[in-house]
């Protein structure tokens, strides 16, 4: 989430350059120093992506610095260990993924929580070729859907789409073609009927003229209709007992992230895009005005306050149940705070908007 979501290795090239940080070694890296800078070590999923562009946002905006804690960006790579895993693993400090990887981590004994929530939806659209007859996730018997990865968010919300509209995981088939470059082919070749996938490759597919979008869960709004509610999807996620052993710490980063996304709810796409390395707006796959596009299309799925909403937890919940990752009893209110980024929003007079989910979600 994270999502597994994977970059094509061109832009993944281009974004490690413009990233502020180099690839993280192991073990935590927070100063212990009397009146020094902690040093946090953030990994994200795919850090050139629309979906989770606020992680570099804030160190351009030169947030992270303004609130007193100095974040290593790095981004996950093609093949290479997912960035929540990689967090569970102690290689990094938080990651930038999904909510959803904390019940599934929770289901499998380990203690993981979300400790700001960027996004109320996916960012993800269903991209479909018009041979395909694909209009909604009710036609996808028979038919095969590309995923980032198998066994990656965006694989659990294709079968989860097609539990929902009674089709079964073995009447379909589920390919991995990653993203960026490497998706459009999937469909431009024939190989896939439709993909998931997001900003900018949503934009790069309709320009080749090789798909069209049949589910939107690039919205808030999009989520709730597919999915029955809001789905979280961007966050930071961390493992609990690094959380209460470095809650100042925390706080100082979700301060920053806190008012990265009051920015981005008071700023046009193109501000957003102006403050965005070069090489994540305008590449081999889009210009910088379809990436601008793009971002007013899709804007809708970043929450103002970072706070998460209500009923989120229990719709990931429940497609972790559906599609069969998740058996055993979850205790929702372990997998996330709102203490944060209430915290942030209240230091820095911040109206709140979002209705916070409670305990149980």
């Amino acid at each position: 989430m994270l999502n597994r979501t994977l970059t094509a290795s061109i832009i993944t090239v281009l974004a490690l350059g413009a990233v502020t940080a180099c690839s993280s070694n192991s073990g935590s890296s927070v100063s212990s120093g009397s009146g020094s800078t902690p040093t946090v070590k953030l990994m994200v999923g795919g850090i050139d992506k629309q979906i989770y562009l606020p992680y570099q946002l804030a160190q351009n905006l030169g947030f992270y610095k303004k609130y007193g804690v100095k974040v290593q960006l790095s981004t996950e790579q093609n093949g290479g260990v997912g960035a929540e895993e990689a967090m569970a693993s102690g290689q990094v400090d938080m990651a930038g993924a999904w909510y959803n990887h904390t019940i599934e981590f929770q289901a499998k004994g380990k203690a993981v929580e979300d400790i700001v929530q960027l996004s109320g939806a996916p960012g993800e659209r269903e991209m479909c070729a018009k041979k395909s007859g694909v209009k909604s996730a009710a036609d996808f018997k028979g038919k095969t859907l590309g995923v980032t990865d198998l066994g990656s968010g965006t694989d659990t919300l294709t079968q989860f789409m097609a539990a929902k509209k009674g089709i079964k995981t073995g009447q379909f088939h589920r390919l991995a073609v990653g993203a960026g470059s490497t998706a459009v082919a999937a469909l431009q070749n024939g190989k896939a009927d439709c993909v998931m996938t997001t900003q900018p490759t949503v934009t790069a597919i309709e320009k080749k003229g090789v798909g069209t979008s049949a589910v939107d869960l690039a919205t808030t709004t999009g989520a709730k209709a597919a999915l029955g509610g809001a789905f979280p999807g961007a966050s930071v996620l961390a493992r609990t007992d690094w959380v209460n052993a470095h809650k100042d710490t925390v706080q100082k980063v979700v301060d920053a992230l806190v008012a990265t996304m009051h920015w981005i709810n008071s700023h046009s796409a193109a501000d957003i895009a102006d403050k965005l390395p070069s090489s994540f707006v305008q590449n081999q796959l889009v210009t910088k005005a379809d990436y601008v596009t793009a971002l007013n299309e899709d804007k809708g799925q970043f929450l103002p306050d970072g706070i998460m909403p209500a009923g989120g937890p229990k719709t990931s919940l429940a497609t972790e149940q559906l599609v069969g990752n998740v058996t055993s009893s979850v205790d929702l209110g372990k997998t996330f705070t709102n203490e944060f980024a209430l915290n942030a929003n209240k230091k820095e007079g911040f109206t709140t908007t979002t209705t916070p989910a409670g305990a149980d979600g």
